[in-house]
């Protein structure tokens, strides 16, 4: 008689099962690509809460176990300033799908509530700041955030429309403040629409937004989000008479050709055509 599996095995076993051509197969194709994971590794999952991050957790220890690249994980959530419930939601999620959670807490959301100009942007850059600062004493050499594929779209065309400028989302990067530590994106290549089918299959519930002060930023500072809201909602529409649009976008990036523009900029500066016509 066979043994009768735990909840959070038969959510494991969705991942390389049921979603293995959605969710696995372009996890590993994008770690592989990007050379995301290295032996001796050692990774600290950065846990939000959220679908995005629980679903990277999940693959990633799915990876460390049939790897032959030897690297270790830490499962790490920056608690910076969560209502008890959500706190709770998060702890109690980590431990139904057996992630064994790291926990430490900041001030983040006190201080950006007291910023009266972009505190979400606030927000997000000292709270990476914060997880690189305890993924280091942890002895990490690298974050994984749980940036998709649909991220990577959303921000290439919010940066032409509102930004001015053709930049991407790069699958991994050096820091600059933390030397020797690298962020990766190990779900580059996932679709957000198979994180959401592979949640409703297994009946989760995450959190949405753990924001505290949310609400009270309606009016303040929801400029970016509803650009990109825009963005998913434009994209969606252009899927109608364009299905592989999304496709284009991110094929887009890896195929820039330089020599057909009349001006970029790197590391080294502003540079034009002009430089060498």
């Amino acid at each position: 008689m066979a043994k009768e599996l735990e909840y959070y095995q038969t959510v494991e076993r969705s991942l390389i099962k049921k979603y293995r051509k959605e969710l696995w197969n372009p996890f590993i194709r994008g770690v592989k690509k990007y050379r995301l994971v290295g032996e001796g590794d050692k990774i600290a999952v950065c846990i939000s809460g959220g679908k995005d991050s629980m679903c990277m957790a999940k693959l990633m220890q799915q990876l460390q176990r049939i790897s032959d690249v030897k690297f270790e994980l830490v499962f790490l959530c920056m608690d910076p300033g969560y209502s008890p419930a959500n706190r709770a939601k998060i702890e109690d999620n980590s431990k139904k799908l057996n992630i064994p959670l790291t926990v430490f807490e900041s001030n983040i959301f006190d201080i950006a509530d007291r910023q009266m100009k972009n505190p979400c942007y606030i927000c997000a850059k000292m709270r990476r700041g914060a997880l690189y600062d305890r993924a280091k004493a942890l002895g990490c050499n690298k974050i994984a955030l749980g940036h998709h594929f649909n991220d990577v779209i959303e921000t290439t065309v919010m940066g032409m429309f509102w930004g001015a400028q053709l930049q991407a989302m790069l699958p991994k990067l050096h820091s600059t403040n933390f030397p020797g530590m690298e962020l990766i994106r190990p779900m580059y290549c996932v679709h957000e629409d198979d994180i959401i089918a592979w949640q409703r299959y297994n009946g989760l519930e995450f959190l949405a937004c753990a924001c505290k002060f949310t609400e009270r930023t309606a009016t303040r500072d929801k400029e970016s989000e509803s650009k990109r809201k825009y963005v998913k909602n434009m994209l969606k529409e252009m899927k109608k008479t364009s299905p592989d649009i999304e496709k284009c976008i991110f094929n887009a990036i890896h195929t820039v050709q330089l020599d057909t523009f009349p001006g970029w900029k790197d590391s080294g500066g502003e540079h034009s055509f002009l430089d060498n016509y």
